[in-house]
């Protein structure tokens, strides 16, 4: 009788089979769950997750939405250090509230998970409108039932511009098995704890894609249900494509782990996709409309110690990179590429971990947060690397790092270092060398409207000191040089608490 309810369950489309990966798979369509079983009765048992950043327009009425359902058990907002009212709305309407980790959306999913109460979880957007009810309730059942492990929403007819153009033609090449998914890049996802602790959470917009095709990897059972039409906001033109690079991204990189990719020149590609980000062009082209502009130093200002040497530390290099750091007859140029060279063979996991691994000041978010509030745009301008700069702008909260570029191949130094252009002079024939000053000069001259007109600037040794010279206001946090104190107009700090009075009112 078993054996005869289980093929009948087969044939109607309501049971996936949980199988290995297969050696040459298949394109097969997704197990659609249109209606379910009235039968199973749901009591609150989710713990519904809305991972927010500035999203004061329609948080509270998502949050309502989710109360509303009967399977909700509690909501759970993780803000990104939002600057708007997004947290004060989301606990008037019944949300526990906690601060996100680090900046991303794949941190606070993760976040979210990790403070929830029970096993079944179900992801919502911030920024959903139109929903109709009941749809926590729906995508739990398949859950509840055995019919999956992991359940993506259904809605509207097809997807957006990057999901047809860019993450359906890869699933359909890479994984095939998974082309039949109507919206693969969906944030509306419902999962047992249990799975998603097992699953890697992307930081940013690949994160949905790669839990998909993550759980599919673990043998997951697989499903979709239909909650029809929903209202959700769409993203800028040049945040699509930064969107497209990192789904596709997301996919080169899953498809290389499970044996389907064998050119990787591809991943070499998308390094230097991800690299983009690390120039002042792409920077400017993000501002906003901002006319204010915070440059903060990292080492010894963000953090009290040097990167490169908890780095060397951790890499077994510590006394070679003491021996040039010591060494007078070294140029700063050459000295670079020599601590750069230390490096080759590190994984980039190992970057990032230091990175995220290091002490940051006391006040330093809540500041950058208050700063941003009032419409400064900040950054983390450094003379370290870009890889451990980026770890670091998102773990305060900041819109853009920008650092010299260590060069990766397939997730491993190579050990050499491509110099930031935006340390240089804008005018080639100067004689100057790399400094953070020509930075702030490269803001100060962007034709963009409206100008830059205040620019703030924190640091707290020699190689700021011609930055901080040219700033509207500057400040130096435990100065490490006597003579940045005898620059007009900078302000000595202990504390980035003393900073938090200086802020701006509007």
């Amino acid at each position: 009788m078993k054996a005869w309810i289980e093929r009948l369950l087969t044939l109607l489309g309501l049971r996936r089979r949980r199988s290995a990966e297969p050696a040459a798979p298949q394109p097969a369509s997704a197990v659609q769950l249109t209606t379910t079983p009235k039968t199973l009765g749901l009591e609150a048992c989710v713990s519904v997750v809305i991972p927010a950043l500035n999203e004061a327009r329609r948080i509270a009425e998502v949050v309502r939405y989710a109360l509303a359902d009967p399977a909700t058990a509690e909501v759970i907002v993780v803000d990104d250090s939002s600057i708007d009212e997004t947290v004060e709305l989301a606990r008037m309407a019944g949300a526990s509230v906690i601060t996100s980790s680090m900046l991303g959306k794949g941190a606070s999913m993760q976040d979210g998970m990790a403070a929830a109460h029970h096993d079944l979880i179900v992801y919502l957007d911030g920024d959903l409108s139109g929903l109709r009810p009941r749809i926590i309730s729906d995508l739990c059942r398949p859950l509840l039932a055995g019919e999956a492990d992991f359940v993506k929403a259904r809605f509207g007819r097809g997807g957006g511009r990057v999901t047809e153009l860019t993450a359906k033609p890869m699933l359909k090449v890479f994984f095939p098995e998974l082309a039949g998914f109507a919206q693969p890049l969906g944030g509306i996802i419902a999962a047992r704890r249990t799975l998603l602790r097992t699953l890697s959470f992307e930081n940013a917009y690949g994160v949905d894609i790669g839990l998909l095709i993550d759980a599919s990897r673990a043998g997951a059972q697989l499903a979709e249900v239909d909650i029809g039409s929903l209202e959700h906001d769409s993203q800028p033109l040049l945040d699509l494509t930064f969107m497209a690079n990192e789904v596709a991204r997301v996919i080169y990189s899953r498809a290389r782990l499970a044996g389907r990719l064998h050119v990787d020149q591809i991943i070499s590609m998308y390094e230097s996709q991800r690299q983009a980000t690390a120039s002042i062009d792409y920077v400017v082209s993000r501002r906003r409309e901002r006319r204010r502009l915070l440059l903060l130093d990292m080492d010894g200002t963000i953090t009290r110690g040097r990167y490169a040497l908890e780095l060397a530390r951790a890499s077994g290099h510590e006394e070679a990179l003491r021996g040039m750091l010591d060494s007078s007859n070294i140029d700063a140029s050459t000295r670079s590429a020599g601590i750069a060279a230390l490096f080759r063979f590190l994984p980039r996991q190992q970057f990032e971990r230091v990175a995220q691994g290091m002490e940051i000041r006391p006040g330093v978010i809540e500041w950058v947060k208050q700063m941003r509030r009032v419409g400064f745009m900040v950054g983390v301008v450094s003379d370290s690397y870009f890889v451990a700069a980026e770890v670091m702008r998102r773990r305060i909260f900041a819109d853009f790092a920008l650092a010299h570029v260590l060069q990766f191949n397939a997730e491993v130094c190579t050990g050499e270092l491509r110099v930031n252009p935006a340390f240089l002079p804008h005018d080639q024939s100067s004689s100057a060398g790399l400094c953070k000053s020509h930075v702030l000069q490269r803001f100060r001259s962007d034709s963009g409207q409206p100008l830059f007109d205040d620019i703030w600037a924190v640091g707290d040794n020699i190689n700021d000191l011609r930055m901080l010279s040219l700033a509207d206001r500057a400040f130096v946090i435990e100065p490490k040089a006597a003579a940045l104190l005898s620059v007009p107009g900078v302000l000595s700090i202990d504390s980035f608490a003393e900073l938090l009075p200086l802020v701006p009112q509007s």
